[in-house]
């Protein structure tokens, strides 16, 4: 008996704070809430969307991913022209070339992936402020 007291006790406060911090998560609100309250008075307000501060940071990545790899392209196949039909050197440029048309793929897929996260963020915030209660005569 002595035990299940001190037990008993435990369980009401984890279940007493864990019922608060639920009712603190419910009372936040959706993303951009988030979003425009931890906004500093120097930052772009819009932070997600086609003209968004992350669309621009990923289109600038991807251009840069994208030239690096053309360059490894471009280098890759001179190391296979100057080769001179020695094996090793012919394998090292074929790899160089199908590591850089990987890392194309990969850079084009996060990108998509980017561009869906944010396309999901950006349709909340928009959803949320649409006027459903206009009646049109």
């Amino acid at each position: 008996m002595k035990r299940i007291v001190p037990l008993i006790i435990t369980a009401v406060l984890a279940l007493s704070v864990s019922v608060v911090g639920a009712s603190q998560v419910l009372a936040l609100g959706n993303i951009s809430d988030g979003a425009s309250s931890a906004r500093s008075d120097q930052q772009p307000g819009d932070l997600f969307g086609n003209s968004g501060v992350f669309s621009q940071i990923s289109s600038v990545l991807l251009f840069i991913v994208g030239a690096i790899a053309v360059i490894m392209i471009v280098i890759g196949g001179l190391r296979y022209v100057i080769s001179g039909g020695d094996a090793s050197q012919v394998q090292a440029a074929k790899n160089t070339i199908l590591y850089a048309l990987v890392g194309i793929i990969v850079a084009i897929l996060a990108y998509a992936a980017v561009n869906f996260v944010i396309n999901s963020f950006s349709s909340t915030s928009s959803s949320s402020s649409t006027n459903y209660g206009s009646s049109t005569q």
